[in-house]
């Protein structure tokens, strides 16, 4: 009896996870960016803005991305 095994290679594989793991930068980026620019829109003041990001653990440069689709 045979063993059947995946028609694709290890190298293959950490390709699509490295493929995978790019994506979800791209994403976590557009989001932490439209985060920090909602904060930024909704605060007092510089301090109270500086608070709230510290608090989402967010920078303001964060805001400051243009978005990548």
């Amino acid at each position: 009896m045979t063993w059947a095994r995946p028609a694709f290679s290890p190298e293959a594989e950490t390709g699509r996870f490295a493929e995978a793991r790019a994506l979800e930068k791209v994403h976590t980026d557009i989001q932490n960016g439209k985060a920090a620019r909602t904060v930024a829109c909704h605060s007092w003041d510089a301090q109270d803005c500086a608070d709230l990001l510290e608090m989402l653990g967010l920078t303001a440069e964060e805001g400051k991305t243009v978005e990548r689709v």
